[in-house]
């Protein structure tokens, strides 16, 4: 094949079946839409052309500055575009949660600026945050940049409702899947195939998979996050159900291992979501069935992840104290929890008074904190605690996350190591803040 320019490369990714003995499955053929090999690595290639491609000689005549508010694939895609004709990206994000992917990014030319955020990703509806504010910014007429917009603009969803449902279609002889099973990250790709495999099939069944609340997933958002994106709709989906980051890297690990396909976590949640899903309905069928299911990304920028996560499968020693390693049963019942009030009067009140430490990152603590609180985001926090106890028994402790799963199952695991008076904000700081109580900043 002969290309004249690397774009014409996007698209027209294999589909692929996955092996029964792999999967299990009896009457249903599941495939697996390889979108991690587009040229740039990912699914999102797709609407960065989509999107950047029709303004970028606009852009150069002008000076202008690609700019787009992803710490991942995105920014990615937009950064070697730009490169290519001759204009500087920007990536502006809330937290750089993967080290690889900040080093790739500044290895493409990159620029990188981290503003704070009140929650771990852009929340439109408050129009009080500083990443908010810097989104409607770029909206405004006459600006230096080239703002693509990926959570709201629709050529995002264009992208994928003319080329990725189509291709599927075609590559299924000219019939539509009878389940499509997507990760909802911007929510993109999910909308835009779904769209168009319902045009072919109004009976296309459409699984949403979003993270669980206490987990981060790459590509993934929570299901309090997805609502935030303004291309979401939650009538795409039939279902929608979570996924643990363990659960994505036991799919991760099978894909590569047993298939051959060198899939990030975001496929790997697919991968396993899916066959969950299916697995309960697969006993009922008579007649053979189809699934498809997207392989987002590639592995190699998530070697870092797995590491923190599962570091048997790198080679390295099972972590101590490991918060990860605990059931959600574990968490419940060892977990104390407080609601919003119950804290106020202990941090008043009680004696000695609780040492607050706040989970978030560095950028959402200083956006909007507790008066009092330590700063100490999840992963470093991790870290300390492999080493023992980083305080006195005799320090009572309240932990605070986005939405009080993270410092739940922190608060469970500082119970298991001794500490005899450690609890949770129900809720974490949205509730805190949804309830009225104070909040500073720095």
């Amino acid at each position: 094949m002969r290309y004249e320019s690397i774009t014409e490369a996007i698209g027209n990714t294999p589909l692929v079946r996955i092996d029964p003995a792999v999967h299990g499955l009896v009457h249903i053929d599941l495939y697996a839409k390889l979108e991690m090999l587009n040229p740039f690595g990912s699914v999102k290639d797709r609407p960065a052309w989509n999107m950047a491609g029709p303004h970028l000689a606009t852009a150069a005549e002008r000076g202008e500055t690609v700019v787009e508010l992803s710490s991942g694939n995105t920014a990615k895609a937009l950064a070697l575009l730009a490169g290519m004709h001759g204009l500087r990206f920007k990536s502006v994000t809330n937290r750089m949660r993967i080290p690889e992917i900040k080093e790739l990014l500044l290895l493409l030319g990159a620029e990188i600026e981290e503003l704070p955020g009140r929650s771990e990703c852009l929340d439109p509806t408050d129009t009080d945050d500083p990443l908010t504010r810097f989104h409607q910014a770029l909206a405004e007429p006459g600006g230096t940049y080239l703002h693509t917009d990926q959570y709201f603009n629709p050529r995002n969803t264009e992208a994928h409702a003319s080329g990725t449902g189509p291709e599927i279609i075609k590559d299924l002889d000219g019939r539509a899947p009878d389940w499509f099973i997507a990760c909802v990250g911007t929510a993109g790709s999910s909308t835009g195939v779904a769209r168009v495999l319902r045009e072919h099939d109004p009976d296309v069944r459409v699984l949403g998979l979003v993270a669980h609340k206490s987990d981060f997933i790459p590509g993934i958002r929570t299901i309090d996050e997805v609502h935030q994106v303004g291309l979401f709709d939650p009538a795409t989906y039939d279902t929608i159900e979570s996924v643990t980051a363990d659960e994505a890297i036991d799919g991760m690990v099978t894909l590569i291992r047993r298939c051959g396909l060198l899939s990030g976590p975001t496929g790997g949640a697919a991968f396993h979501g899916a066959v969950r899903h299916l697995r309960a309905i697969d006993d009922e069928l008579t007649e053979r069935r189809t699934a498809v299911f997207i392989v987002c990304d590639r592995a190699e920028s998530y070697t870092g992840y797995v590491r923190q996560r599962r570091p048997e499968l790198v080679g390295r020693p099972p972590l101590k104290n490991s918060a990860a390693a605990l059931t959600e049963a574990q968490v419940r019942a060892e977990a104390a929890v407080i609601d919003t009030e119950a804290a106020r009067r202990w941090i008043s009140d009680g004696d000695p008074a609780p040492l607050v430490i706040d989970l978030r990152g560095p950028h959402a603590y200083a956006a909007l904190h507790i008066d009092g609180s330590v700063n100490i985001t999840d992963e470093l926090f991790g870290e300390l605690l492999r080493g023992g106890l980083p305080f006195s028994k005799r320090q009572p402790v309240l932990l605070a996350c986005p939405v009080g799963e993270k410092s739940a199952r922190y608060a469970a695991l500082l119970t298991r190591m001794g500490h005899p008076d450690v609890r949770s904000l129900s809720g974490g700081i949205i509730a805190w803040r949804d309830a009225g109580a104070p909040l500073v900043r720095d």
